[in-house]
């Protein structure tokens, strides 16, 4: 059962071995040993060496190592103790050198169920401690997790063995923590059942009870084949735990129940010649019907010859031997008494032989003192040996105790070398950061002064650009004083003279005053229409910052090609403007009309500058290319351009379709707008 156990719950490495000739060959091999029953063990064995010879000579480690492992299961699963040992050996020193945790756990757990099959308990135990230790090792996962509960399970069956209920106890509900967290039904199961032994061990039915009955609702929420069979063995434990508590009564239903399935001899004769032989000494103990007793006990006897389980022959030798001494037959009972007696030293069953030997102290009068002496040696020798072994497990669980202690302290070393490093590289960032924030600072600063200083040179330039327009408008108005009240003055005088000249009566002289006088008329007339013109224009041009953005277009214009058309509102008094606006303004129409020049392939932009209601609105349309306006990466231009509007809080909106041109429309805010219109006047009065 033990190694049943095993083989079901021991999985595959998550590593698979790369396929290859070679691995399939070995495969095969160890598939005809195992599986080829027709075959003698001699042979079947003959197939494992050949496989072992074929893994000698892989060449990677970690593939030789697995495929031993396999090895090693495979000669103890053939019951080749001596193959087993060797290969077992040869792979705790190639996985130890290689540092192979998990096949090296693999090789103790391997070693320990080999141990504990041939009864080496305090041996098998340290195993079981050492692939615990192994296994531990892993990074942690449900089988990682899966495999060191499985050792505490095993550790804890051992230790119920040499009644260290206590640290079996221990062991076991570690191992119920962790099946718990992986949801894993049946193993619970198990683990529980092994609580229940060492809680009745230790005296306590209740809680043992209590453990079986949790054993049995994981069994039944398990998937098991076997379900059934598992279920009969787990009402037995508990009849068992009833009937060593002195609860006949309840202990005789829990048999009769159990043996009320007619399935249980065909499938289980084991436990129904148990529960049988159980049944026979409640009847004869509760009831006292001796006859029933000794009838239900002749059964058990009969299918205990077919299983041939020594073990518990010498249980129905004691049952009957009590059923005999009952009814008076002496000497049947005492012979029944020797014969539990020599099979329970046969199969090392100390406390049936100490319950034989008291019996025959009682029966055997004539030899009650050496039986008795022979009780007390075999009493003693029995708590020396668990007392020595209790002493072994409890070395076992310091040393593991030590090593892991050390591991602890090396591995608080390495955190604290993590955690230096870790503040060092932090320190470093720290400062690169610091760093980095104070080059950014001087470079936001430098930026800052920049824009100051650009603010500047823009406002003087306006301020030139003003100063040059007064002077062109004073020069207008001056030049046009000087038509009205000097050229026209004096060409009027000249008109005046030439009237005069009317009075010569010849033909001539009056055809030619004549032609004179409405000569000199059609000067004044052009003269007085150049004078109002200039005068006009000198009050209806718009100066400085109007002035500016034509300049600026009209350079544009003339040396990109593109024909380029601005309209802009009468109405607004766009020197009154606020500077940020003006310079914003002005790079976002100079910045778009790069932007056609460079990329958008376009023959003609238009560039509209309107106020409407205490807004301007500003629209520059291409008919180039056009571009994707959802690409992600924007251009440095685009990019200026959204940052200039934000910096007079204004709207931005860009239509751009592929092939049909570009549209970018600014809408800006201006909370001290001042409306004016100017008033036209004549400079000359008709």
């Amino acid at each position: 059962m033990l190694i049943l156990f095993w083989g079901c719950a021991r999985q595959k490495s998550k590593e698979e071995v790369t396929a290859s000739p070679q691995i399939d060959s070995i495969q095969k091999l160890l598939t005809i040993a195992k599986t080829a029953k027709e075959l003698s063990l001699e042979d079947r064995k003959a197939y494992v060496k050949e496989a072992e010879s074929k893994v000698m000579e892989l060449s990677k480690d970690s593939v030789q190592l697995e495929q031993l492992s396999k090895i090693s299961l495979a000669y103890m699963q053939l019951k080749d103790s001596i193959s087993f040992r060797n290969t077992n050996g040869s792979l705790l020193k190639k996985a130890k050198e290689a540092n192979a945790i998990k096949i090296l756990g693999y090789s103790h757990w391997d070693l320990a169920i080999f141990l504990q099959t041939h009864g080496i308990m305090d041996s098998a135990f340290y195993n079981y401690r050492k692939a615990l230790t192994n296994f531990e090792q892993l990074p942690v996962d449900s089988t990682s997790q899966s495999l060191r509960a499985r050792m505490l399970y095993n550790m804890a069956r051992v230790q119920d063995s040499y009644k260290d209920y206590l640290g079996g106890e221990i062991s076991a509900t570690a191992a119920i923590k962790m099946f718990d967290k992986l949801e894993d039904d049946y193993r619970l199961y198990n683990a529980y059942n092994v609580l229940g032994i060492l809680s009745n061990g230790m005296g306590n039915s209740e809680k043992s009870i209590e453990s079986y009955v949790k054993a049995r609702e994981y069994l039944k929420s398990s998937s098991r084949s076997n379900k059934d069979e598992l279920l009969w063995q787990n009402e037995n434990n508990i009849a068992s735990v009833y009937l060593n508590s002195g609860k006949f009564v309840k202990a005789k239903l829990a048999y009769t129940e159990l043996l009320s399935d007619k399935n249980l001899k065909h499938k289980l004769p084991k436990t129904y010649e148990k529960a049988l032989g159980s049944l026979a000494y409640l009847i004869f103990k509760d009831d006292e019907d001796v006859e029933q007793a000794e009838k239900l006990l002749n059964e058990a006897f009969a299918v205990n010859v077919a299983t041939g389980d020594l073990y518990d022959k010498a249980r129905l030798n004691y049952f009957y031997a009590e059923v005999l001494a009952a009814k008076g037959d002496t000497t049947r009972a005492i012979s029944q008494a020797k014969e539990s007696y020599t099979i329970a030293k046969e199969t090392y069953n100390n406390d049936r032989s100490l319950d034989a030997l008291r019996l025959l102290t009682k029966l055997d009068t004539a030899n009650a003192n050496a039986y008795a002496e022979e009780y007390y040696q075999l009493n003693e020798a029995i708590k020396v040996e668990e007392r020595t072994k209790r002493d072994k497990f409890a070395r076992i669980r310091m040393e593991t105790d030590d090593i892991i202690e050390e591991n602890q302290i090396l591995t608080k070393e390495k955190q604290i070398w993590v955690g230096a490093s870790l503040l060092l590289v932090l320190f470093g960032t720290t400062a690169m950061i610091i760093v980095s924030l104070y080059v950014s600072n001087n470079q936001l600063k430098f930026k800052q002064k920049q824009q100051e200083s650009n603010q500047e040179i823009y406002n003087l330039m306006l301020s030139q650009q003003g100063k040059l327009e007064e002077g062109k408008q004073l020069e207008q108005k001056r030049i046009s004083e000087e038509l009205h009240d000097g050229i026209l003055g004096e060409m009027l005088g000249i008109r005046l003279i030439l009237s005069g000249l009317n009075e010569r009566e010849d033909q001539a002289s009056i055809e030619q005053r004549a032609a004179l006088i409405e000569k000199l008329r059609e000067l004044e007339e052009e003269i007085r229409t150049i004078s109002h013109e200039l005068n006009h224009a000198s009050y209806e041009k718009f100066h400085n910052f109007i002035v500016s953005l034509e300049d600026m277009i009209r350079g544009i214009e003339k040396s990109s090609g593109i024909s380029c058309s601005f309209t802009y509102s009468d109405k607004v008094a766009w020197d009154n403007l606020l500077g940020d606006i003006k310079i914003n303004a002005y790079r976002i129409i100079q910045e778009s009309l790069k932007n056609c020049v460079k990329h958008a392939k376009c023959q003609h932009v238009s560039i509209s500058f309107q106020g409407v209601d205490n807004q301007l609105k500003l629209v520059i349309t291409d008919d180039g290319v056009g571009f994707d306006i959802n690409r992600k990466k924007k251009g440095i231009g685009l990019r200026n351009i959204i940052s200039r509007t934000k910096k007079i809080k204004g709207v931005l909106d860009i239509d751009s379709e592929s092939g049909k041109g570009t549209t970018i429309k600014v809408t800006i805010p201006v909370k001290y707008l001042e409306l004016q219109i100017p008033e036209k006047t004549n400079a000359l009065n008709a």
